[in-house]
């Protein structure tokens, strides 16, 4: 197929999409849907999110590649096991809840990679820790979050994701 025919092609398939990118090209024999990869994508970023408000950690190794790094509020955690032996894992037993609202989600895709951005805020019910006296409590945060994630098998994994978050200010800069 000589490039003036891909060319036709490509026009053509934007035309009958009326106008929107529902497909790239990925090499000169194929295209991919954006739509669908961007679809997949949310749904290892929903895995994710859903098993932080179960309280529970279990299927969430599988989203991350094994050398996945963690950057939580200025800091680097290492690896996604690490940060779950030593920080995520631990923190769950100590919550009543962990509750996301106000969540929004982009995802851009440039295969192999996606790079995605999420925006929430976040309430978490502490649970009381008789040993220590503390009494229970509640934070409420807006927080933000970038992942990284490469397609790899025909399945997208995290590779990289940081989080952040700051106290929820009664005016919004």
């Amino acid at each position: 197929m000589n490039n003036y025919t891909k060319q036709l092609f490509f026009i053509a398939i934007i035309s009958l999409t009326g106008c929107q990118q529902v497909t790239a090209p990925l090499d000169d024999s194929s295209y991919i849907d954006v739509k669908t990869e961007k679809e997949a994508v949310k749904s290892v970023m929903k895995s994710y999110k859903d098993a932080i408000q179960n309280l529970t950690s279990e299927g969430t190794t599988e989203l991350f590649t094994d050398d996945a790094t963690v950057f939580e509020s200025g800091g680097s955690e290492g690896t996604y096991a690490h940060y779950l032996e030593h920080h995520l894992g631990p923190e769950l037993g100590h919550f009543n809840s962990f509750i996301f609202s106000d969540y929004t989600i982009d995802v851009q895709v440039d295969l192999p990679y996606a790079f995605v951005s999420e925006s929430y805020i976040y309430t978490i019910d502490i649970k009381p820790n008789e040993e220590k006296g503390t009494e229970g409590r509640i934070i409420k945060k807006r927080g933000v979050a970038t992942s990284d994630l490469k397609k790899i098998d025909g399945t997208w994994k995290i590779t990289k994701t940081h989080s952040s978050s700051r106290n929820i200010r009664k005016s919004s800069h």
